[in-house]
């Protein structure tokens, strides 16, 4: 059986506050027909691609932050780019603002099949910025302030039989740059790490010591060197551009499990990339420098459970 699958990444320009929720998935599903013509049989959307990126915005009453909240997802403002996917027999990795039933608010991501069944489901755990807005400030990160602390863990699943039944995990934005969640993945096997991201191309928090280029280089060394100590394909995507004055990477990459940037986006619009991933070249990595039942000693790892914030020695 072949392990061979062909990976797009489909990075995306900015989503203004203003543009309707129709126009946002027409590019969306023009992005899908792209890397569907190309071959591609999963394609990887953004963090929070059906909207602009709404928690740089202070809002002042519940009912604005549940608007841009979907309820079901597929749902009435996300149906037609799932019946096109599966029209055309691809699978893709999807991230959402979910509400659920009980009233909980969630930064999620899906991988659907190319039949449309929903394979996996991820809720971000690592989330960055403030509950309250910073005093002066223009733009905000106030994820958590309108997320709660993804529930469901780092649960690994299995893509089907035309994907070489890949070993699978999903991240989303920061939980890209920190290695615990990689390693969560990478004890169950992972070969195949989707992370949709909106990364300011400032410094979110105020400073003045990052600029665009900075954090892009950041966002794909934190790709790469995880992709490689946890010997998986990694695709990682980013919605881009100026979105309602404020600057957003781009720098959308897939990555072999060597660590290598085999594919790499060029713009800050939307852009399509594309790369046929042989699963089986995890093996290297895995039964030798990684090869965690011969070298892990985890009785040595207990700070990485116990502790959160840093303790000096004495």
């Amino acid at each position: 059986m072949s392990r061979i699958i062909r990976l797009a990444g489909a990075q995306m320009g900015a989503n203004q506050k203003a543009d309707s929720r129709r126009q946002i998935l027409d590019r969306m599903i023009a992005l899908l027909d792209d890397a569907a013509g190309q071959g591609a049989q999963l394609v990887v959307f953004p963090e929070l691609p059906f909207t602009t990126f709404f928690p740089r915005w202070l809002f002042e009453t519940q009912a604005e932050v549940d608007a841009w909240f979907e309820t079901s997802m597929p749902g009435p403002n996300t149906q037609a780019l799932f019946d096109r996917a599966k029209a055309l027999g691809v699978g893709m990795y999807v991230g959402f603002a979910e509400l659920t039933p009980q009233g909980q608010h969630f930064n999620t991501s899906i991988t659907v099949g190319p039949d449309g069944t929903i394979l996996g489901k991820y809720r971000k755990i690592h989330l960055p910025g403030t509950v309250e807005p910073r005093i002066g400030d223009r733009f905000q990160q106030l994820e958590k302030r309108y997320f709660e602390y993804g529930d469901l863990g780092f649960p690994a699943f299995r893509g089907p039989e035309s994907w070489g039944r890949a070993i699978m995990g999903m991240l989303i934005c920061n939980d890209r740059r920190w290695p615990e969640g990689w390693r969560v993945y990478g004890l169950q096997g992972v070969e195949l790490m989707l992370i949709g991201y909106n990364s300011a191309a400032y410094d979110p928090m105020g400073g003045t010591t990052e600029d665009a280029s900075l954090r892009t280089f950041h966002s794909t060394l934190a790709a790469q060197a995880n992709a490689y100590m946890n010997a998986t394909w990694a695709v990682s995507v980013a919605k881009a551009g100026n979105e309602d004055g404020s600057g957003l990477i781009g720098g959308s990459v897939i990555v072999s499990p060597n660590g290598i940037v085999v594919a790499e986006a060029k713009t800050l619009g939307d852009e399509v990339i594309v790369a046929d991933a042989d699963l089986d070249a995890c093996r290297q990595g895995k039964e030798k420098m990684f090869n965690f039942a011969a070298h892990r000693r985890p009785q040595w790892y207990r700070p990485i459970i116990d502790q959160v914030g840093a303790v000096p020695p004495a």
